[in-house]
């Protein structure tokens, strides 16, 4: 049998979607929350700190501040196509931090993007099998898109 949990970092963090029939094509940001989902068997070897755990909370939250957080909180996060707001960000200065990505940065798109940043660094010590199962991206209270390879 296997256990999961999740834990989650939230950002803030602006985006905007070039092409989209509404007001989402404007320039704005959300209060992001990136949630890792991982799946495993919890640790046996009796002493570890870990006994009991698929891993320690704090490890995930440490993986999730370093390879997520840490690169889109307080930025504005722009598709490579996206030429005008490539330009406004420009116009900013080389202190504004914009995140370029090759994709439009949807909350569907930041989920897989996340779980590539998250995936390779989900490990044990202990031979637990480790597994991020799936990211799941609250863009706002009512909207939430999940990576679930």
């Amino acid at each position: 049998m296997t256990t999961r949990i999740r834990r989650y970092v939230e950002t803030d963090t602006g985006h905007r979607v070039p092409n989209h029939k509404s007001k989402c094509r404007h320039m704005h940001g959300h209060r992001y929350r990136f949630e890792a989902e991982i799946e495993g068997e919890t640790v046996q070897e009796s002493g570890v700190s870990e006994e009991g755990m698929l891993m320690d909370f704090s490890d995930v939250s440490s993986i999730l501040m370093e390879h997520v957080h840490d690169v889109v909180d307080h930025a504005f996060v722009v598709y490579e196509g996206d030429t005008a707001a490539l330009k406004a960000c420009e116009i900013m200065g080389p202190e504004h931090r914009t995140v370029i990505v090759p994709f439009i940065p949807t909350a569907e798109n930041l989920a897989k993007w996340a779980f590539e940043q998250v995936e390779p660094h989900i490990t044990s010590a202990y031979g637990n099998a480790l597994k991020l199962v799936a990211m799941h991206v609250r863009e706002t209270p009512k909207s939430i898109a999940s990576w679930i390879p």
